[in-house]
């Protein structure tokens, strides 16, 4: 997210990672690995989360985090995927398909010493999806879905989730540029929105079969 639009962000493309901080350094907010800061690429048209996003975030998925398996779809730096790994969570997944950014995060894995609890998959997001997952490839109860804008990324990708990916009763969290008002699935409730600068970020629920 950020406060300003800018070129390089209307410029992003599938193959551009996000980035989580503009001074090359991510830093993690809470848990385990609180206050460890990590190296990220200095790469033309990223776009940062801001702290204060992912610290609102986290506080509304405090309940749900420890003991999660995460997936970061469009991971880049992986801010939100190692800050659920910090928090407690089970397991991340990671999918990123630029090759240099997928090998810098690996490489951020090792430097934590996670590499037990997290993965990474360099490969595109929606192709990645669009393969069924396997027995081997556990329901995800947290999902980080924050692709590049103005490509009408997201609605495929919310309807790949729904083929097999998400445990009954998963949280998504959903960036997209503000304008957007993205289709999501009809299992999907909207249960927080924060917004900053042009992009907003939804954390949905999946509702159980019997709607409760």
């Amino acid at each position: 997210m950020t406060r300003h639009r800018t070129p390089s962000r209307s410029r992003r493309t599938a193959s551009e990672p996000r980035k989580s901080h503009g001074s090359g350094r991510l830093r993690l907010i809470g848990g385990e690995y609180r206050r460890r800061l990590l190296p990220v690429l200095d790469s033309p048209g990223l776009r940062p989360t801001p702290d204060r996003v992912r610290e609102t975030l986290f506080n509304w998925l405090a309940p749900v985090t420890p003991g999660a398996r995460a997936l970061d779809l469009f991971a880049g730096t992986g801010a939100l995927g190692l800050e659920a790994i910090s928090r407690g969570a089970r397991e991340a997944l990671f999918v990123e398909r630029d090759a240099r950014v997928a090998q810098a995060l690996c490489t951020n894995l090792e430097t934590l010493g996670a590499t037990q609890r997290g993965r990474v998959v360099n490969a595109d997001a929606l192709a990645f999806l669009a393969a069924p997952p396997t027995d081997a490839t556990p329901p995800f109860t947290l999902v980080f879905l924050d692709p590049p804008f103005r490509q009408q990324l997201a609605q495929p990708c919310c309807e790949w989730l729904e083929r097999g990916w998400l445990a009954e009763e998963a949280y998504i969290y959903l960036e997209t540029e503000s304008e957007l008002a993205p289709q999501v699935p009809v299992s999907w409730q909207l249960h927080r929105e924060i917004r900053a600068g042009d992009s907003t970020g939804r954390l949905y629920r999946r509702l159980p079969a019997d709607g409760s």
